[in-house]
């Protein structure tokens, strides 16, 4: 890691603390490995992707990312989500130049747990003069159907990565689109807010700037001031993003649309910008590389996969 300057290693934490804050909602995915020592928040890094592997440790460097919180909340037009815990897990490639490229696990960077829509469908688009949708509301006393279940789904490629906002406070870092899946029985499985080619475009930034250190450590993840490894710990800081503008549902109502004017009345959707608003509580990022890449090069992508491999209990 030595030869990526702090502040890039900074503005590359930040920003995907920021990516963590906006996928506030997401599924889980199969058990992930234990790790041991300071390789723990890193156990869904893709260290074995054909990309980390390849990089020699001079022109390319690899590093894993780790971003957590145990909450915050998202507001879309009249509605307001509180979400739970989320864990943000991606690789990092770093190249000579400042710029980065990032690596997804194979199962997706986000878990979270299930965000679950206050009121459900009672409160989304009941009571209603539409037959179709009254006819709906008199079911709706069974809770199993009432309740809505969100999802946030990335729907392109992140761009505008801005390093040096990553260390700043109230500047755009990251510009991501993504859609919200909302799911209920009544709703279809096709039911969005957003979509690919309308999606929801997020710039988030912080609002409070984290408290950060720095450790060293071993392959294996016990700790060693003298370690071959570096892990930098970025912890507390709050994010947001005010200015994104959200569109109407689309979909919903058994895929026929069918009930999207009434989601969209009752949740005050299209919502222009300054209507909408997303906040990520406390989050705990954490970073690591090889502290020398370029001492094992051109094999550091390989060495930093073997180590990786060495810490699983």
């Amino acid at each position: 890691m030595s030869l990526v300057s702090s502040r890039t290693r900074l503005a590359t934490l930040s920003a995907l603390t920021a990516l963590g804050a906006f996928v506030s909602v997401g599924t889980a995915t199969a058990a992930a490995p234990q790790l041991n020592g300071s390789w723990a928040p890193f156990d869904r890094c893709p260290v074995d992707a054909p990309a980390m592997l390849a990089a020699d440790g001079l022109d390319r460097s690899t590093q894993c990312v780790s971003s957590s919180s145990a909450g915050g909340s998202i507001k879309l037009g009249n509605t307001t989500v509180v979400t739970g815990r989320t864990n943000l897990q991606i690789g990092v490639i770093q190249n000579a130049d400042g710029t980065n490229t990032v690596v997804p696990p194979p199962a997706g960077s986000l878990i979270a747990d299930s965000a679950t829509v206050p009121g459900g469908l009672l409160g989304l688009m009941c009571p209603s003069d539409i037959p179709f949708i009254t006819d709906i509301c008199r079911q709706l006393s069974d809770a199993d159907l009432n309740r809505i279940t969100a999802t946030v789904e990335s729907v392109g490629t992140p761009s505008e990565f801005d390093q040096i906002a990553g260390v700043l406070t109230d500047m755009p870092i990251v510009r991501i689109p993504v859609r919200i899946h909302l799911q209920n029985p009544f709703l279809g499985s096709n039911c969005y807010i957003g979509t690919k080619s309308n999606p929801i475009v997020l710039r988030p930034s912080n609002l409070t700037a984290p408290d950060f250190s720095v450790e060293r450590y071993n392959g294996d993840g016990s700790p060693n001031e003298e370690g071959d490894m570096s892990r930098l710990n970025i912890l507390g800081s709050t994010q947001v993003d005010k200015t994104f503008a959200v569109p109407g549902a689309s979909g919903c109502g058994l895929g026929l649309g069918l009930v999207n004017g009434a989601v969209n009345l009752k949740t005050g959707l299209p919502a222009a910008s300054g209507r909408n608003s997303i906040t990520l509580d406390d989050t705990r990022t954490y970073l690591t590389g090889l502290y020398a890449p370029g001492v094992v090069a051109p094999d550091a992508g390989k060495v930093f996969s073997q180590n990786w491999h060495s810490a699983v209990r």
